[in-house]
């Protein structure tokens, strides 16, 4: 029997809690790993809360991610001891997730644990973390370049935005940090941003074509923010967007692409192929402060998760939210 977080949804309504499980119920995977950490992101908290229609399979394990060692493997890839993360491919949606004492994987899902990093720290990193990673890959593939000009992160304070301020104030580049809580500019300031503004300037319905600014732009937001942060990218630039915070509407015309060459680029971080997810964490490993990302960074225990999804859905956490399984 092991500890889980089981989300279970019936005649009588949805009920998520922490209780024993039998590891003869987990579902097939190559890979069966003992879980030390987790995390909650936007995405579980949704399936947590029952907010939005993430779950696909009842009743399920919550945890998108985990990381931990590995008990008994068939794969080829890994064998018993071998540190491991696992982000995304469904887990948590339609796969028995990471919240949970073990999990039983496919090994073609899971990454190694670089050596920079304790599973703790992957799991400060996770999803969030790494879609951060996934989007500063983005920009560089379109040869966005320290000094070029301001970069804004939109939903500077949550989980992607952190990670993303962090990583690209290191880079050199000039950091504007989005958000709505005018009370955490010091901790935006802390991780690298170099201008704090309020949300409220991008959240509105803005006209379609706006006064150039943004080099770059990382966007966990989505609906009139990404639209007016495309109004707003300078000639040739790049917008990285990977959230829905606001929305998943785009209330935007084509004008940005077709008269400023601006270019919107999907960062996707289920689903990414193993070699860009092993690309990200190396990266990660050599260009994320671990002063920063342990300033970023609160503790819970598995018995905590549950209230604390609900205050991340209220927009109440800043950073990331590891939760220590053992």
């Amino acid at each position: 029997m092991f500890k889980a977080l089981m989300l279970e949804k019936s005649d009588a309504g949805f009920r998520a809690a922490v209780r024993a499980v039998d590891e003869t119920q987990l579902p097939a995977g190559d890979v069966l790993v003992a879980v030390s950490h987790s995390t909650i992101n936007y995405k579980d908290a949704l399936a947590i809360t029952n907010k939005g229609p993430v779950v696909r399979a009842w009743p399920m394990v919550a945890g998108i991610d985990g990381a931990g060692t590995v008990i008994e493997s068939s794969h080829p890839g890994w064998k018993p001891g071998d540190r491991v993360i696992h982000n995304g491919w469904g887990v948590g949606e339609v796969h028995w997730g990471c919240l949970a004492e073990k999990a039983r994987l496919k090994g073609e899902w899971l990454v190694a644990l670089p050596d920079a990093f304790t599973p703790r720290q992957a799991m400060a990193i996770g999803t969030a973390g790494y879609t951060a990673m996934l989007c500063v890959l983005a920009l560089e593939r379109h040869r966005v370049q320290p000094g070029d000009g301001e970069v804004l992160v939109t939903g500077a304070t949550g989980g992607v935005g952190s990670v993303a301020t962090a990583l690209l104030s290191r880079l050199g580049h000039r950091v504007v940090a989005a958000t709505g809580k005018a009370a955490e500019g010091d901790y935006l300031r802390a991780l690298g941003a170099s201008t704090v503004i309020d949300r409220s300037e991008l959240a509105t319905p803005g006209k379609p074509f706006q006064k150039e600014r943004w080099t770059a732009v990382i966007d966990a937001v989505g609906s009139h923010t990404l639209a007016n942060a495309l109004a707003q990218t300078r000639y040739g630039g790049v917008v990285a967007a990977c959230g829905l915070a606001q929305g998943t509407d785009l209330p935007a015309t084509v004008l940005p692409f077709i008269l400023r060459g601006v270019t919107l680029a999907g960062v996707d971080s289920v689903v990414a192929p193993p070699g860009l997810r092993r690309e990200a964490w190396q990266r990660l490993a050599r260009d994320l402060d671990p002063g920063q990302l342990e300033s970023m960074t609160q503790d819970i225990q598995l018995d905590g998760v549950v209230p604390q999804a609900q205050a991340l859905i209220e927009g109440k956490v800043r950073g990331r939210i590891v939760v220590d399984i053992r």
